[in-house]
């Protein structure tokens, strides 16, 4: 029987070794982590010493592949509208999947783009499996997981539909994945908030992406209002959306298996968190 992995996106500081034992800590049964720094484009290779020490820790703390969803940096912007700024996130994502190769995982969690008000939607989709199709030639093994957004300013990949559009171009279909945000689904225009909502966003989600493309979750409530288009995560049953559409994926097989990560904003309530989306499964 296939069971839930719940954990939250930890702290990778001092080394990506150093994320296992975070999510020790915390009860956590799956984690995230960045394998560099988000926030800038360049980072030193990892060394074979941190990548066998983190082999070593996931080992000693029993996280399988399927158990991590890595995230990528925020810069990255593979549909980017211009050529040398593409070339850059398209090298930066390929250093990403890279890092996930050395270090054993299976799957990339990225968020897919945005157009910049410079080329039309469907341009910048094409582009953007482009970028993936050109990275999947040049690693094995990593599943390139793209995750939906709130649809704030130009970004895409905010309706199933986009994400859809991403597949259909990517090449290999067994190394591409959806990781579905909760806050960003809500904020983008899906009401997960009532039961009849949560039933309908997800046969829609199966009907257009398919569940056998879920890779991942992030388990986060929303400070902002439904349909906003705008990202801004909050603690679980503290903001918008509340906690039984928690409940209702806690009790449901369909995301069994994934790592259902969160990133909510307090970390110091994750211990709790993991604990009360584990109680919610009895």
């Amino acid at each position: 029987m296939s069971e839930k992995f719940i954990g939250a996106h930890v702290s990778a500081a001092g080394g990506v070794e150093n994320a296992p034992g975070n999510a020790h800590k915390i009860g956590a049964t799956a984690f995230a982590l960045f394998t560099k720094k988000q926030r800038q484009w360049q980072a030193k290779p990892l060394s074979q010493t941190s990548i066998d020490a983190f082999k070593k820790n996931c080992e000693k703390y029993g996280y399988k592949p399927e158990q991590i969803l890595p995230h990528d940096s925020y810069l990255i912007n593979l549909g980017h509208p211009e050529a040398d700024a593409l070339q850059k996130s398209r090298d930066a994502f390929l250093d990403e999947m890279q890092r996930c190769e050395q270090l054993g995982l299976d799957r990339l969690n990225f968020h897919p783009g945005s157009h910049l008000k410079k080329v039309s939607e469907d341009e910048c989709l094409a582009t953007i499996a482009h970028s993936i199709n050109l990275t999947l030639e040049k690693t094995t093994g990593v599943i390139a997981v793209i995750e939906n957004t709130a649809g704030q300013g130009t970004n895409l990949g905010f309706s199933f539909y986009q994400l859809k559009k991403i597949i259909d171009q990517v090449e290999d279909k067994t190394r591409v994945g959806v990781c579905i945000d909760t806050a960003h689904a809500y904020s983008a225009g899906y009401d997960l908030k009532t039961e009849a909502g949560f039933e309908q966003v997800f046969a829609e989600f199966d009907e257009v992406v398919g569940f056998s493309f879920l890779k991942g979750m992030h388990l986060n409530d929303s400070k902002k209002e439904f349909g906003s288009r705008v990202d801004r995560h909050d603690s679980l049953g503290k903001g918008t959306i509340g906690i039984e559409v928690f409940e209702r994926i806690m009790r449901d097989d369909r995301f069994n298996g994934i790592p259902l990560i969160l990133e909510t904003p307090n970390e110091n309530l994750w211990a709790d968190e993991i604990e009360r989306l584990k109680s919610m499964q009895k």
